[in-house]
């Protein structure tokens, strides 16, 4: 099938799909797909979203939660949601800049100063500007969700400076940005999956990795790096989404009950994820752990201007939402 070909058949899928979900949107269980455990912060806010578009329309708008990816992996589960195949979805920003450039911009390292300034730009216009882009994509955007802030952990010593990460190995995910991020920070980054850092920790493969404290918890990296240093080099958020045509269906009544429900379900997130971070900073810290927070993290910040160069050459188009979120900041 050439791309034309493949372009008109998906295009006419989703139109398909589109007009057979808005026509029977109160008449059946909205179906919403979640990549993590039922226990998981996330969860937790989708769960009471779907409570309470139950609760606030009377019965007449029921959605349901499908947690730990049984409703496909996370590339095709995008897809789905824009054309309908699913209803609604919380997706990481980080994998939704593959369908809407806009969202590549919270992937920029310390772009956010910490995960307060994330939650107050992203619920105001800069966010509003990256929910177009999504709805461009076929995603109406109604909230932002929390999932943490990634900062460094290795095996040798505490980072407190850019200095320290010198010559040493890290683990980094699969994007040219954080490749970009540490090499800018005198390190090298290693990208692997996430299932072989422990044992590469163990064995001297990598000194170290990134992450937020639940992971670091849960996956028993902390076992093996007991140095946890609080960058807080990347704050993504996480889009709670609903299919795009599905959405403009509804009334505005309906609209209403939507927006109302996600508003609240994010505030339940938010303090929910805070909660499980904290329990999760407190197990490592009794286990032996030393964290070491970074009041000033200007030094990191500046070592990153070749990566925003190389970025903003790239994608000329976005200069103007990456310096709305650094003035939203001052």
């Amino acid at each position: 099938m050439n791309k034309f070909m493949k372009t008109t058949t998906l295009t006419l899928a989703a139109a398909a799909m589109s007009v057979a979900f808005v026509a029977g949107a109160q008449a059946r269980e909205w179906r919403g797909w979640n990549i993590h455990p039922a226990d998981y912060p996330v969860s937790t806010g989708m769960e009471e979203f779907a409570r309470l578009i139950n609760e606030k329309s009377g019965g007449n708008l029921e959605a349901k939660v499908y947690h730990g990816g049984v409703l496909g992996d996370q590339p095709d589960a995008i897809q789905q949601v824009r054309l309908g195949g699913l209803d609604w979805a919380v997706f990481n920003l980080g994998p939704l800049g593959e369908v809407a450039p806009e969202a590549n911009v919270v992937s920029l390292p310390f772009i956010f100063k910490n995960v307060d300034a994330m939650h107050d730009v992203m619920d105001g216009p800069a966010g509003q500007q990256i929910a177009d882009g999504l709805a461009n994509a076929g995603l109406q955007a109604l909230g932002w969700y929390d999932s943490g802030a990634r900062s460094f952990y290795n095996t040798k010593h505490p980072i407190n400076t850019p200095e320290d990460l010198k010559g040493l190995k890290f683990r980094v995910m699969s994007n040219d940005l954080y490749v970009q991020m540490v090499g800018a920070l005198g390190g090298n980054a290693t990208p692997m999956p996430y299932g072989e850092v422990y044992q590469s920790l163990k064995t001297g493969v990598i000194d170290g990795a990134e992450n937020n404290y639940p992971s670091y918890d849960s996956s028993g990296h902390f076992e093996a790096a007991k140095y946890y240093s609080v960058t807080q080099h990347l704050i993504l958020p996480e889009c709670l989404c609903v299919n795009k045509a599905l959405y403009d269906g509804l009334s505005d009544d309906e609209k209403k009950i939507l927006q109302e429900a996600a508003d609240e379900s994010v505030k339940v997130q938010r303090a929910a994820w805070a909660e499980r971070a904290e329990q999760s900073k407190e197990k490592v810290v009794a286990a032996g752990i030393e964290v070491n927070e970074i009041a000033d993290k200007a030094a990191f910040q500046d070592a990153m201007k070749p990566v925003y160069d190389n970025f903003i050459k790239a994608n000329p188009d976005l200069a103007g939402l990456v310096k709305a979120i650094q003035d939203a900041q001052k």
